[in-house]
């Protein structure tokens, strides 16, 4: 069984910085890609930001230039700097990872942090 646990959500104001995390634990054997999708009421689940084992990392457009996706593979932990905050950031954000484990590859999902932006 995996369990993934985020941090850091919270208020900002527009300009501002907020910095995410999440850690993996339990049945984890090694992490390959981990990523930060972003949730608004009425609209789907999008990328925000994706990273991988190499690690190569990949942003959507909205957001290239003012977030950072990092990793700390030794602690299975992802981060998430977002930086330069606009108020159409806000939302759910949730992290997933791909996760080893001693019998197959899991499909994990954090449980959402809200990140509300205001102008």
């Amino acid at each position: 069984q995996v369990q993934l646990v985020e941090s850091g959500g919270g208020l900002a104001q527009a300009g501002g910085s907020l910095r995410l995390s999440c850690a993996a634990s339990g049945s984890v054997v090694s992490v390959n890609a981990m990523a930060w999708y972003r949730q608004v009421p009425g609209k789907q689940r999008e990328l925000v930001a994706h990273i991988t084992s190499g690690p190569r990392t990949n942003y959507a457009d909205s957001v290239k230039g003012r977030f950072t996706i990092s990793r700390d593979s030794a602690k299975n932990t992802v981060y998430l700097q977002m930086n330069s905050l606009k108020p159409e950031d806000t939302g759910v954000y949730y992290c997933n990872m791909v996760v080893m484990t001693p019998l197959r590859p899991v499909n994990s999902w954090g449980q959402g942090t809200q990140v509300t932006v205001s102008s």
